[in-house]
């Protein structure tokens, strides 16, 4: 059972350069699993959202967003900077860009079916985006109706977060990397198809090779979607991770909806190890009465963390109500 307080603008100030606000949430929580021994069952997550807009003496316009998540000191940031008629080009520090931004699209009426307090440890794609990288978001004049285009660049596609004026200092094996994501609305009333490729250097003996393909299909109150995703790794330990996610939301009407979800991983190790399926499903419902919400989602996973001992196969039944300042 969870209780979640979104604040929403708790600050705001004007300075030459522009504008800052600030918006924040609290949740509270208690989740049962069954089959698993919890021990407290009660948790607490708080976050806060910096953002900062203004405008060049040229008229491009520049962003900067900073998330400060549960108990860290940040979690994720960028810098943004819109020029007129190329597009956005985002320095990002794990805020979701590139590929990882279709780790999961799947219609919801919640949360994604892996992500409702499974604790699953599932791998979805992130490529460079899911660390620190440069994207552009190409301008929509550059391309047709409907289509929408990213390329994320990283010097060094390990992950890291490095403080300004200084280096990540380590060689993981790892060098430049480039995700390159698009999606396009225009081809059916209702229907999203996304693509998005991932090529990293790797010292491991193959590069890294990343590809996700899918869609989404709404039709009146029903929206359905399936995609596909497979993370060659070329390293010893995992060979590849395939992934099948396909889920279903219906509006009843403008205050309640329903879905159900189910993500598919298959790990492979190569050389004739045992390679194991973690799956996770989810149905969830959510009803909004002006500013408040209830939700809640009936879960399970079978072989969380990629492993077929029977303590990894569990249900998990979660309430929320949430309030929106």
């Amino acid at each position: 059972v969870g209780v979640s307080a979104l604040c929403g603008s708790l600050a705001a100030f004007s300075a030459q350069a522009g504008e800052m606000t600030v918006k924040g949430g609290a949740t509270a929580t208690y989740t049962t699993k069954e089959n698993v021994v919890t021990g407290q069952p009660l948790g607490m997550a708080t976050g806060l959202t910096f953002t900062g807009s203004g405008e060049l003496d040229n008229g491009n316009a520049f962003t900067v967003n900073i998330a400060h998540d549960d108990q860290n000191t940040w979690s994720a940031a960028d810098i943004g900077l819109t020029v007129a008629g190329l597009g956005t080009f985002t320095f990002d520090q794990g805020g979701g860009t590139g590929i990882d931004r279709l780790d999961d699209k799947m219609p919801t009426a919640w949360e994604e079916s892996f992500d409702a307090g499974l604790g699953s440890n599932i791998v979805t794609v992130a490529g460079v985006g899911g660390g620190t990288d440069i994207e552009w978001a190409v301008d929509s004049g550059m391309l047709p109706d409907g289509v929408s285009a990213y390329i994320s660049y990283s010097p060094e596609a390990d992950g890291a977060k490095v403080n300004d004026k200084a280096t990540g200092g380590t060689d993981n094996g790892v060098g430049y990397g480039y995700d390159i994501v698009l999606e396009h609305s225009g081809l059916a009333d209702g229907m999203n198809v996304f693509a998005g490729v991932t090529h990293i250097e790797s010292d491991f003996g193959n590069d890294q090779s990343i590809k996700a393909l899918g869609a989404t299909y709404a039709v009146g109150s029903v929206t359905i979607g399936y995609q596909y995703t497979k993370d060659e790794l070329g390293r010893v330990g995992v060979d590849f991770y395939e992934n099948h996610a396909y889920g279903i939301s219906f509006a009843v009407n403008d205050d309640l909806s329903l879905s159900y979800g189910v993500h598919e991983s298959d790990q492979n190790k190569g050389g004739g190890d045992t390679n194991v399926t973690l799956e996770t499903s989810s149905l969830q419902a959510a009803y909004s009465m002006g500013g408040m919400s209830i939700k809640a989602a009936m879960s399970s996973v079978d072989n969380a963390s990629y492993s077929a001992t029977a303590a990894n196969d569990y249900d998990v039944n979660t309430i929320a109500l949430s309030l929106a300042f």
